[in-house]
């Protein structure tokens, strides 16, 4: 319609200006989506928001760059970004299955399993045949699943996108504070559970596939959902018990 009306008049002000706006946008929206596909997250945002100050009020490019902006977030790691930019694409459209699963994804980063699996039903409920869709629904429902049992995340006390120098850092201080030799009594039989707790979660959280495991929803010293291995009856790997008179010795990575 915009070139159909530069044809007729050419010279026609309100027209050429528009043109020159949308084509302005077409340009920032194509730099953005090449500055993600490099993953080059950040200077896609600004480049992103920028777009916004040059059309704040159309509908439909407006809740693109929010949409993408959402998932720049995401991608970054930003959660409460994240959260907040989704909610705003989705305030602009209830049914934005983009959004629903960045949202969805930002929730399992801060432990809100059940957040999240409301977010990809809803996604589900509008387009359930996208792959994303239906993996995003079962992976939130195993860590909804996942949470109500041991979760390694919380006994290290670290985030979910915690890098593995903090996932060390937390084993080492609760290593310490939970060693056995320190308690007497009933305190030590407690001092006891919690270092094999501390120490399955190190295992775990520092192996890259055992990671992906869990962060998937399955736990991998769970001996019910492997075959055979793993931590089982509250020992070491090969059932080594705590005994009488035991010292633990151990070295930090």
């Amino acid at each position: 319609e915009i070139r159909e009306c530069l044809k007729l008049d050419p010279d026609h002000k309100d027209c050429f200006a528009f043109y020159k706006k949308l084509k302005k946008l077409n340009k920032q929206f194509n730099e953005a989506q090449d500055l993600i596909n490099r993953a080059s997250y950040s200077d896609a945002i600004r480049k992103l928001e920028s777009a916004l100050k040059t059309e704040p009020t159309l509908d439909f490019y407006v809740l693109k760059a929010k949409t993408q902006i959402c998932h720049c977030h995401r991608m970054n790691g930003d959660i409460e970004k994240t959260l907040d930019s989704c909610s705003e694409a989705i305030n602009l459209d209830e049914n934005n299955v983009d959004a629903l699963c960045d949202r969805a994804e930002g929730y399992i980063l801060n432990d809100m399993y059940q957040e999240a699996v409301n977010d990809y039903q809803t996604a589900k409920n509008v387009n359930g045949e996208l792959n994303k869709v239906q993996e995003g629904l079962d992976k939130a429902q195993r860590l909804l699943k996942q949470s109500k049992k041991r979760d390694y995340y919380k006994i290290l006390k670290v985030k979910r996108n915690a890098s593995k120098r903090e996932i060390l850092k937390a084993y080492r201080k609760l290593a310490v504070q939970w060693h056995p030799d320190h308690y007497q009594g009933e305190d030590k039989k407690k001092a006891e559970r919690m270092f094999i707790d501390v120490a399955a979660a190190k295992e775990v959280l520092t192996d890259p596939e055992k990671k992906a495991k869990f962060d998937n929803g399955e736990d991998p010293l769970d001996p019910e959902q492997q075959n055979g291995g793993g931590w089982q009856n509250g020992g070491f790997p090969g059932g080594f018990p705590f005994g009488q008179g035991f010292q633990f010795k151990f070295h930090f990575p």
